[in-house]
């Protein structure tokens, strides 16, 4: 299978530069996995597709403000570091512009020495582990230092950081946002839970690796990114319950899908479970635990496009990207979604 198999002509404009002003007005392909066919509707019209008794599946990690601007302490020289993954109490694995100089030994100064940084080993991938310094609650200064990370193609500035933000949103620890929830309001969610469908909770930290391309051509040479999770017992319990009474289970999102399908066994059960996860879903994948998906629109040759093509079929999924790029659709982290079940 190659990856250029998973490449579709996308016109610059529909890359959405911001989030719409109302989270659900933006618009919801619905597509059949089992036929191809595709239904245009406005995303708070989801409730309609939702059955008493299904159970949907959202992510509450919490994007944290992970790009910070200092300064080298030697030179003054400007210099970025983003955030990637907390390794100890005060010590980050991060990415460093420009990297090049950034040798362990280098000091980088935030916020008028704030917060301090000293570089103290590069890891895999030319990745900075970064030890900081600082007074206080780090979370309270990387609130008032930080910006959120947003992704590369998003070249406009975000007036209110909390639209990269789910409404359910809870432990921080993502440097990206799981897109698919922001599409959902407080009251969207309130009428989905009147109707009989249950919301369960689970958690994985989006890493960048998220928007990494992918590489190499034969897709089952592709080194994927992990990322950290955890299910609590209730969730657990409550997932299965729904699955066990025939609900069906519904995954907000490609993160919550592989948080699903890391913490399942073979014989469809959900364990409560916490730890790293490097799952790549792509076509052949069996699935153990989803019967539904919403997802957004995702990034040509990345590995996204390759789970929602296990999901629904490769040859569906493309039809229905070009579909989307006919009726002008949104695409990425602030564009459109879409509903496959």
């Amino acid at each position: 299978m190659k990856t250029s198999d998973f490449f579709y002509e996308l016109p610059q404009e529909l890359i959405a530069q911001d989030p719409l002003k109302d989270r659900s007005a933006s618009r919801l392909l619905c597509l059949d996995r089992k036929t191809g066919r595709t239904e245009h509707h406005i995303f708070r019209e989801i409730i309609d597709f939702l059955h008493p008794g299904d159970c949907l599946v959202i992510n509450n990690t919490k994007v944290i403000p992970a790009r910070l601007y200092g300064v080298r302490e030697e030179t003054g020289a400007k210099i970025e570091v983003l955030l990637l993954k907390r390794r100890e109490e005060r010590v980050w694995e991060t990415l460093v512009k420009p990297g090049r100089k950034a040798k362990p030994g280098t000091r980088i100064v935030f916020g008028d020495g704030l917060l301090v940084g000293e570089v103290t080993d590069i890891v895999e991938e030319g990745n900075r582990l970064i030890r900081f310094s600082y007074e206080g609650i780090f979370e309270e200064i990387l609130d008032q230092l930080g910006q959120m990370p947003l992704p590369p193609y998003i070249t406009h500035e975000l007036e209110d950081k909390n639209r990269y933000q789910t409404v359910y949103a809870k432990h921080d620890g993502s440097a990206a946002a799981p897109t698919a929830g922001l599409h959902f309001t407080p009251e969207l969610l309130g009428k989905i839970r009147e109707k009989g469908v249950y919301i369960a909770h689970v958690t994985l930290h989006v890493g960048l690796g998220t928007f990494r391309p992918v590489k190499v051509e034969d897709v089952t040479d592709h080194h994927m990114h992990s990322e950290f999770y955890f299910i609590e017992e209730e969730q657990a319990a409550l997932i299965n319950r729904a699955r066990a009474q025939g609900g069906r289970i519904i995954a907000v999102g490609t993160t919550s899908c592989r948080t699903l399908e890391s913490a399942a066994g073979e014989d469809g059960i959900l364990r409560a479970a916490s730890g790293w996860t490097d799952i790549f879903i792509y076509p052949g994948y069996q699935f153990k635990m989803m019967d539904g998906l919403i997802t957004n629109f995702h990034l040509p040759e990345s590995t996204l496009l390759m789970l929602v093509s296990a999901f629904a079929g490769k040859e569906h999924i493309m039809a229905a990207y070009e579909e989307a790029v006919k009726e002008r659709y949104r695409f990425f982290s602030f564009g459109d979604a879409m509903f496959i079940a």
